[in-house]
């Protein structure tokens, strides 16, 4: 079977319980787009964790896209040479700004790390991709973590910027392609901001599954192949 998730920011056990409840397994594949860290209290754990998975696929979030940022700067090693123009006002409002949305967590936990793990996670921050597609009951879906920003049927995915899939909000209530058989799925955006409820969002083809798990809400796992939508509180 194939799953997503999304937006699972730090909270590493909600994460573990739901690959227990959908009774994940070496056949199955999970697509996680993107939000894993900052906020929550394990988001280096969880990184960990899904590193270590062949069948887990990763997609960058703008989250990730703050952390890497900051993390390669402060893992520099500081010397007589770059002491005084290392971390300048622009950087120091850079790392404010990020911890201001929830990267303590990450910092503190990437800063217990051995070097070795440090480059570890870089290096898969730095891989994940900013999209995926995959096939699944005879439909296509294109898997990002906030939508197709500055949309045009026929613009190539690897055209689209980092701010325009990871970062740009959608208008779920338009269908994007002309293909019936298409589907976005994007987290990002928290369900309870669109409907109200921490439950999965289906409309003209958008499926959103942030799901607030970091705000009270609940982390949302969906099955593409049966489009069964699986909760953790």
């Amino acid at each position: 079977m194939i799953y997503v998730m999304s937006d699972i920011h730090g909270e590493y056990e909600k994460y573990r319980a739901m690959l227990e409840k959908i009774h994940f397994s070496q056949e199955d594949t999970l697509y996680v787009l993107g939000d894993a860290v900052d906020r929550g209290k394990e988001p280096i754990r969880l990184l960990q964790d899904m590193m270590q998975r062949e069948n887990v696929f990763f997609i960058l979030g703008n989250h990730e896209g703050m952390a890497l940022h900051i993390l390669k700067k402060l893992n520099v090693e500081v010397t007589a040479e770059n002491a005084g123009s290392h971390l300048d006002a622009n950087w120091m409002r850079a790392i404010l700004d990020w911890q201001q949305n929830g990267g303590h967590t990450t910092m503190q936990a990437f800063r217990s790390l051995s070097e070795e793990e440090k480059e570890d996670v870089l290096d898969y921050l730095s891989d994940a991709p900013l999209y995926d597609v995959v096939e699944a009951a005879g439909k296509t879906f294109i898997l990002v973590h906030a939508g197709l920003g500055n949309f045009k049927e026929g613009k190539k995915l690897r055209q689209y910027t980092f701010e325009e899939l990871a970062c740009s909000r959608p208008d779920y209530e338009k269908q994007y392609f002309s293909d019936p058989d298409i589907y976005i799925v994007s987290g990002h955006t928290p369900t309870l901001a669109v409907t109200g409820r921490a439950e999965m969002y289906l409309s003209h083809h958008n499926l959103l599954i942030d799901c607030g798990a970091a705000y009270g809400g609940r982390l949302c796992c969906v099955c593409l192949d049966t489009m069964e939508e699986n909760y953790v509180e």
